[in-house]
């Protein structure tokens, strides 16, 4: 009789296990449909620049940004992992990049990270729990080899949304020196930059999740010098808008002087907040600013040298007075390229030092 009891005893607890091992487990399994993207910026660049470990410059590169702020809508504080989806299978894939912005006001801090090629997406844990109802702001950048070479380059590009996106931009960067570019769909936008760089922009609104996202993209081009290395060899205009913005385009991404101009056009900015409107020149700027947070050890031990500007002592000198405002007007810049304040910030701001 003891025995029957002890049985059932057994039989109780582990069904009560059961029960209560999966409700823990799956506190911690991210489930995509509960963090829906509050925005959601796409970066696709072929030729931009090229990673210290490229096989070969006869193999373009093709860089890929994605800048996402998702909110936790799963009714619970999350201190689970992220899978973001990567096209893991594609030649030459090589994540390049994980960080987050866990503060206001405060740089990007890079996390470690792995990739599942199977379920075709990277992987990582955020440094801190994301309070339920509170947005996560992340940066992935890779790179492929995924570009076909004939008698033109080629490639696709293709996204499928695992969740609700309230606002989706997706850019396209035509090499420098591109000819005969074809972009499919068309599209809804497309311009010049100062530096004669062609962009083509693609918006949307309140994105359904499982939608999928395609296009093609072709041009011609000789010899194998890459975006940066040829706008490093371009001279920004010699004007208040663009003053800082100097030396090689290297030197602006470390030293982060990127600027732009208070004109206003139907741009989405680049970097975090991809639904912001702003003028084109800003567009440039805003690469530079987006290169800064490669992953490699010499600009991260840069970064970690450079030490906060001093804080100038009062003087009744105009002079001086007119130094300051310059530098307070380049930090400024710097602040809204990175998304640390909106435009309205931005032009209380300037007004203020006018």
């Amino acid at each position: 009789m003891r025995k029957k009891k002890w049985m059932a005893l057994f039989v109780i607890l582990a069904f009560m296990t059961s029960l209560i091992v999966p409700k823990a487990s799956a506190e911690t399994v991210f489930q995509p449909e509960k963090f829906p993207y509050k925005s959601m910026q796409i970066q696709v660049m072929p030729e931009f620049d090229y990673p210290e470990d490229w096989p070969s410059r006869d193999i373009p590169s093709l860089l890929v940004g994605m800048y996402g702020t998702i909110t936790n809508k799963s009714g619970q504080d999350y201190d689970g992992k992220i899978e973001i989806p990567v096209p893991a299978k594609d030649k030459g894939f090589e994540a390049f990049l994980v960080a987050e912005f866990p503060e206001k006001d405060k740089p990007e801090v890079q996390r470690p990270y792995d990739v599942d090629k199977d379920k075709g997406v990277v992987v990582w844990k955020p440094g801190k729990t994301i309070k339920n109802n509170e947005t996560y702001q992340f940066v992935i950048e890779y790179y492929t080899q995924s570009i076909d070479v004939k008698d033109q380059k080629s490639f696709t590009y293709e996204f499928t949304n695992r969740a609700e996106t309230e606002q989706l931009g997706v850019v396209f960067y035509a090499p420098m020196n591109a000819k005969d570019i074809q972009a499919e769909p068309k599209a809804q936008e497309n311009s010049k930059n100062e530096y004669g760089e062609e962009l083509y922009f693609y918006q949307y609104k309140n994105v359904k999740s499982g939608e999928n996202l395609k296009y093609s993209f072709a041009y011609k081009k000789t010899g194998t010098e890459s975006t940066m290395e040829a706008m490093s060899k371009v001279k920004p205009p010699n004007d208040e808008n663009h003053s800082g913005v100097n030396g090689s385009a290297t030197d602006q991404v470390l030293d982060g002087n990127g600027t732009g101009t208070k004109d206003t056009a139907k741009r989405p900015i680049i970097g975090i907040g991809g639904a912001s409107i702003i003028g084109i020149a800003l567009i440039i700027a805003g690469a530079f600013v987006y290169l800064g947070m490669k992953a490699n050890a010499a600009s991260t031990a840069k970064r970690q040298k450079q030490t906060k500007p001093q804080v100038m002592k009062q003087s009744s000198s105009k002079k001086e007075i007119k130094t300051m405002n310059v530098e307070a007007k380049k930090e400024l810049r710097k602040k809204l390229l990175t998304g640390k304040i909106d435009q309205e910030t931005y032009d209380e701001e300037m007004k203020k030092l006018i």
